[in-house]
């Protein structure tokens, strides 16, 4: 169902889908569900590919199926883009996904890890990233716009993973907002846990401040081999006006920079 959705949207737009995939966080867990298990995940991923490619896919009991009429819609494939945080699905997605977004936070180190172990997997795909971004010239006004969006992000950053390219001040951020979360806040910038994360930790793992330190910052990733960024803005219940405002700066100050960088 979820190919057949993809390739019908594929079709109507000219071309111009993305499907995104993920193993999920809060949208399962708020239902009493959890996360499926990688080897699950990989084989979910696999068999999106091959319907979307229009291949015979082999499911579950050894039936065979196939939607032939995506391959001859003249459209191209969907690109499937996987968010990735921790190492299993980032090997899973250099196997089997086009794109890879990975979802590990900002700092370089960590960033590098994550491409380099896409890499070591042979990956074909290209590499974006998750960002929690927030321009402001206040530094710390900066910081609580983000503060809740950037707890969502970081406190699974590091699960069942390797805590390579973590700095020390990263790495125990991320246990103590994991050790302390509360879901009923999930993304709150109120929540206890949010309120507790140092300055530095979201200087580290967020991209947020005056709109130069901003630019220079982004740019050293796409300098990594970061080719698109997915852009994640103020926390749930961050005051609406402030998170216009700083969107508005990232796109007036800081996006040309990062335009003539590319080009």
């Amino acid at each position: 169902m979820t190919a057949s959705a993809a390739a019908t949207l594929q079709a109507e737009s000219g071309g111009r889908v993305t499907l995104g995939f993920g193993r999920g966080d809060s949208a399962l867990s708020q239902i009493g569900l959890k996360q499926p298990h990688v080897a699950e995940f990989e084989r979910a991923l696999a068999e999106i590919q091959g319907f979307l490619g229009g291949e015979a896919v082999e499911l579950a009991g050894g039936f065979r199926s196939t939607n032939a009429w995506i391959a001859d819609s003249g459209q191209p494939k969907v690109p499937v883009a996987v968010a990735a945080s921790g190492e299993h699905v980032i090997r899973a997605a250099a196997r089997h996904a086009d794109q890879i977004d990975f979802t590990v936070g900002a700092e370089e180190d960590r960033l590098r890890w994550a491409i380099e172990t896409a890499r070591d997997e042979g990956a074909a795909a290209s590499f974006g990233a998750f960002v929690n971004v927030a321009v402001d010239d206040d530094a710390a006004a900066a910081r609580d716009l983000v503060r809740g969006s950037t707890s969502i992000l970081a406190r699974f950053a590091a699960e069942g993973s390797s805590l390579e390219g973590l700095s020390d001040v990263t790495r125990q951020g991320i246990e103590e907002l994991a050790a302390g979360y509360d879901e009923a806040a999930h993304g709150k910038s109120t929540a206890a846990a949010a309120q507790r994360m140092p300055a530095e930790f979201i200087d580290r793992f967020a991209v947020c401040g005056p709109a130069d330190e901003v630019a220079e910052r982004l740019a050293g990733l796409a300098a990594l081999g970061i080719e698109r960024l997915i852009v994640v803005p103020g926390s749930l219940d961050a005051e609406p006006a402030a998170v216009d405002a700083a969107n508005e700066r990232f796109a007036a100050d800081v996006l040309p920079r990062l335009l003539d960088v590319a080009a």
